[in-house]
């Protein structure tokens, strides 16, 4: 995915995007971080298309996004929000099921083919034993993982997921980034999130997109982006690095 020179405007100044240029790399984990108000669900949305640029433009395999009819862009990309409604009555296999309609229409439908791409979303985010559960009966971080489950179904190339761990404790933090580690690693897809813990990104991402006031500040490989003058510059905040065996590069931010 090819993003260049975006520009979103809004009232306030929080959540723009001031001239945004970067690529998406096929089979990667981009992640991007930055302080509240810097555009990173803004870049997201428009990655998405839930968000119409001023100017600019992004494509994605040499096609700009507008070009895609709807069944078309869904097939391509799947997207799950921070914060979703979770319906009434509703089991964990009818909602993901939910995620086949881009393949289906009114005059087709592949039964066979819907069922195994329900059952291996199923399989993925642990949860083929909960199928018949309903959704109000679930953990948030079980919730999360059915919403994956849904967009996984879409059988998409690129998953975006818009602040996952918000409001998840450590345990289910650390599983969902685990979910996404195994479904980039063993079944190839691009995975694009936003994230607000840095060690969280420094661990789960080939790629970091960092931002500040609507603008790219860095991007590149963590041990690249993640660095003390960067995280000064952007967080306004001290901080230092250290090595371990198991879980690599970490930061430890010492104060303002």
């Amino acid at each position: 995915m090819e993003i260049q020179d975006i520009i979103v405007s809004h009232d306030n100044t929080q959540n723009h995007l001031d001239g945004v240029s970067t690529t998406i790399q096929k089979g990667k984990i981009t992640t991007i971080i930055g302080p509240n108000g810097c555009g990173k669900s803004t870049l997201l949305s428009v990655m998405s298309r839930n968000n119409i640029p001023k100017s600019g433009h992004v494509s994605l395999e040499n096609k700009d996004l507008i070009q895609y009819k709807p069944k078309e862009f869904a097939k391509k990309l799947a997207i799950v929000y921070q914060q979703n409604d979770v319906p009434k009555d509703l089991t964990i296999e009818k909602l993901v099921s939910f995620g086949r309609l881009p393949h289906n229409t009114m005059l087709k439908k592949n039964h066979e083919e819907d069922s195994k791409a329900i059952n291996w979303a199923l399989a993925c985010t642990n949860l083929l034993d909960k199928r018949h559960n309903d959704l109000e009966a679930l953990s948030g971080g079980e919730r999360q993982r059915v919403w994956i489950a849904m967009a996984l179904a879409q059988q998409s190339e690129i998953l975006c997921l818009d602040e996952p761990t918000t409001y998840l404790d450590i345990y289910y933090q650390i599983e969902l980034l685990e979910l996404v580690k195994t479904l980039n690693e063993e079944h190839g897809l691009t995975i694009v999130m936003v994230l607000h813990d840095i060690n969280q990104a420094i661990r789960y991402s080939d790629h970091i997109i960092m931002m500040k006031t609507g603008q790219i500040v860095a991007e590149g490989a963590p041990r690249d982006v993640i660095t003390k003058e960067v995280i000064k510059e952007v967080y306004s905040v001290d901080a230092i690095f250290n090595e371990d065996k198991k879980l690599g590069l970490y930061m430890v931010p010492l104060g303002i």
